[in-house]
């Protein structure tokens, strides 16, 4: 019998009595967990190298669990009906993501929440290449973990092996065991995955929903969909029993670089990659949330079907000139049927060809928030392809600036990512609403951006003075107040988290109030808090 907490992961491993030529893609094995209330649920197991297989499992479910594996092998394999149990107990440490449970979309499908009810603030940050030996393990990826936790980031988005903007089995995407498949890709290479399972690991163990991102989009053409799907099984099995989130391909769509496949290639990746999401949806025994990373900007492009996606991941842009494509493409996906929670899952990177400072990224942070999305995700250039000295750049596509990692991770605009979702949290942001004054003409409704709850609370972005003009048009505006409703203001710093008081909000008879001037001509965020009559 097998003892575990309750959300936490449990591993067995099986030795099979038979040799196989080519196990990993001759036989298929799995485990038919029966849960204390009857409940059956089908777990993938994986190929661990030679002879064995390993299973994670994991329930909020307390109690006995029992299993009997299943093997594609009936006739002949030991492993076909072997038996056990796994008794779960209630979880009993700190850390939140196991203490609440998985990730699942809210019943509103405006955010995510955990399997308890509650809400979680995506703040992600982008970690490509964080499977890579270049972020030595373990040194190195716990310091950056360590460095993202107190900044108060609650997710990582990581790719699996098959990464962007490198060559098909290049060493550049090489950790401590090689490459993650073999030449051809025949099979896969488990000591790559035995590597790249400890640092996930440690991503759980810190707090952090490791996002896991299979491949980019291109390998759809080089691997073929039935060898997508091998991978994406292996993926499953391994990391299925943590609380993650899948994304089925980087930039789904697009060509490899500098290669022209044609107008017709898009139809052909976009029918490849809902075939697999298909199978992913059909395979996860745990129904984690699905997303997408899109070429640009808007994840339900990339799909043929896109029911099959939880989560519409956006990417916006690279340079000063996203500002305005970004602040439209947020508010379009969020308006979208059927609604779906939307994070912008990568712009503007810090740093990125000397360009795109904090102030740059509170700008993409506060908007995207204040718009309606579900969270944002943070980027560095230097981190995402985790540059070092010994190797300062790993795109094939040309060097993105000249910032190593070690130094990347210090950029101020990280931190100010973690002050804003700080005061964020003082209120229930996941019930907030974009609001636009009607007097407000299309230029000018997204200056300043405000969401909030009516009689309750009321949060506004007011941008940089250094920002396009019409981003900063909110001096003379008024803001109506609602009838019988009293309201404190105060300006808060999104750099420094320090609160400005600005006092009792006293409207006219007819109930507009004139938002008042900045501190300064930086960005500021002013609140207006409810108070009781």
């Amino acid at each position: 019998m097998k003892f575990a907490m309750q959300n936490c992961m449990t591993e067995f491993s099986l030795i099979s009595g038979k040799r196989y030529r080519d196990p990993f893609n001759e036989i298929q094995l799995d485990a038919v967990f029966t849960t204390p209330d009857g409940m059956e649920r089908v777990v993938p197991a994986f190929w661990a190298g030679e002879n064995v297989w390993r299973i994670r499992y994991s329930s909020p479910v307390i109690g006995r669990h029992s299993y009997r594996m299943i093997c594609s092998d009936a006739a002949n394999s030991d492993l076909h009906r072997q038996e056990g149990v796994v008794e779960i107990a209630p979880y009993t440490g700190a850390n939140p993501l196991l203490q609440h449970g998985p990730l699942r979309v809210s019943e509103d499908r405006r955010h995510l929440e955990h399997l308890d009810g509650t809400p979680f603030f995506w703040l992600g940050d982008t970690w490509w290449f964080g499977l890579a030996k270049r972020l030595i393990w373990p040194g190195d990826f716990q310091l950056l973990t360590a460095d993202r936790v107190a900044k108060g980031f609650s997710l990582i988005q990581i790719v699996a092996g098959l990464y962007p903007d490198i060559y098909e089995f290049d060493e550049r995407g090489a950790n401590e065991a090689g490459v993650c498949w073999e030449e051809g890709y025949s099979r896969i290479n488990p000591a790559y995955f035995d590597m790249a399972d400890l640092r996930i690991d440690w991503l759980v163990r810190s707090g952090l929903v490791p996002c896991i991102v299979a491949a980019w989009g291109y390998y759809i053409r080089f691997m073929g969909v039935d060898g997508m799907k091998k991978h994406w099984r292996n993926l499953v099995a391994r990391y299925g029993a943590y609380p993650v989130v899948w994304c089925v391909a980087g930039e789904a769509v697009m060509t490899f670089y500098g290669e022209n496949w044609g107008d017709a290639y898009k139809a052909e990746a976009r029918a490849g990659w809902t075939a697999v999401t298909r199978y992913l949806r059909e395979l996860d025994p745990y129904h984690h949330p699905i997303t997408i990373h899109p070429t640009r900007p808007d994840s339900r492009e990339m799909l043929d079907d896109e029911s099959l996606l939880d989560v519409d991941m956006l990417q916006t842009g690279h340079s000063y000139t996203a500002a305005e494509g970004t602040v439209r493409a947020v508010s379009e996906c969020v308006a979208k049927t059927p609604r779906m929670p939307v994070v912008n899952g990568e712009v503007m990177y810090e740093g990125i060809m000397g360009a795109c400072w904090q102030d740059m990224q509170r700008f993409c942070f506060w908007t995207s928030l204040l718009s309606g999305s579900a969270g944002h995700t943070y980027g560095a250039n230097g981190i995402w392809q985790m540059a070092t000295p010994e190797e300062p750049c790993v795109a094939i596509s040309g060097s993105w600036g000249d910032v190593y990692w070690q130094d990347a991770c210090k950029l101020p605009g990280s931190g100010q990512m973690g002050i804003g979702r700080r005061l964020l949290e003082r209120y229930p942001w996941w019930e907030f609403e974009p609001r636009y004054e009607p007097d407000w003409n299309e230029e000018e409704r997204i200056s300043p951006f405000v969401a909030g709850i009516p009689g309750k609370v009321w949060v506004m972005y007011l941008a940089t003075d250094s920002i396009e003009g019409k981003y900063r048009g909110f001096a003379g505006k008024s803001f109506r107040i609602e009838p019988k409703t009293h309201y404190r203001a105060y300006f808060f710093n999104p750099r420094t988290g320090k609160d400005v008081e600005v006092g009792d909000v006293r409207p006219d008879p007819e109930g507009w109030w004139k938002i008042p001037a900045k501190p300064s001509r930086e960005d500021w965020v002013l609140v207006l808090e409810g108070r009781e009559e």
